[in-house]
């Protein structure tokens, strides 16, 4: 009999607590037009750098978490929203794509993740030409930096001799974005060689 009293107010609370739940969602959704949205679209512009494709990612989610009002084509007025940022200069893919490729290389990530970072940002090949050729160009300087972060090759405590370890931290590498080649390079130099250093340093700056 215990049982079934629990049972029974089991289901009672999870059957209110669905109602209670869907009642929540639908008073979450909050009218929405296009004038709030172009003011939403002006906040996160300057709030935020960002790209063409993030401002309608960002536009589009607000659509959907809301009930659109009037009688404007939601898509129309988001792409209008965007075509206007970028008049104005608040959106410029080519700057953004420079700064956020310049960011990433200062962390000490690759040529590979600068690539995959700005498509997944939708910045177009043309947009992302000159910020991916300064990558390159950072390379050797910006693998540098990351090995002196993790404490790999010449910045670590004592030599790495053992196989294994030493081809995961080339994967580390990898998975920074950096070539295995340029890696293995790195590696190479021991804790405490300085001129093998510098000279990498130098070459570095040439770059």
């Amino acid at each position: 009999m215990a049982a079934l009293v629990v049972l029974n107010r089991a289901r009672l609370w999870h059957k209110h607590g669905m109602v209670n739940s869907r009642a929540r969602s639908d008073r979450a959704r909050k009218p929405l037009d296009a004038a709030r949205l172009g003011e939403l679209a002006l906040a996160y512009v300057v709030r935020f750098a960002t790209s063409r494709a993030k401002l309608m990612r960002y536009l589009s989610r607000k659509i959907r978490e809301s009930e659109w009002q009037g009688d404007a084509d939601p898509v129309a007025v988001c792409e209008a929203l965007v075509a206007k940022a970028e008049r104005l200069g608040f959106v410029d893919d080519r700057q953004y794509a420079a700064m956020r490729g310049a960011a990433m290389t200062r962390r000490g990530l690759g040529v590979r993740r600068v690539k995959a970072q700005l498509f997944v940002d939708g910045i177009a090949p043309d947009d992302a030409g000159d910020a991916v050729e300064s990558a390159e160009d950072a390379a050797l300087a910006s693998a540098l930096g990351f090995a002196r972060r993790r404490r790999f090759g010449p910045f670590a405590a004592i030599a790495v001799d053992d196989p294994a370890k030493r081809e995961r931290q080339v994967a580390a590498f990898a998975r920074a974005g950096h070539s295995l080649g340029l890696a293995r390079r790195i590696l190479a130099i021991r804790p405490g060689d300085d001129a093998a250093l510098a000279a990498l340093d130098d070459e570095a700056g040439r770059d």
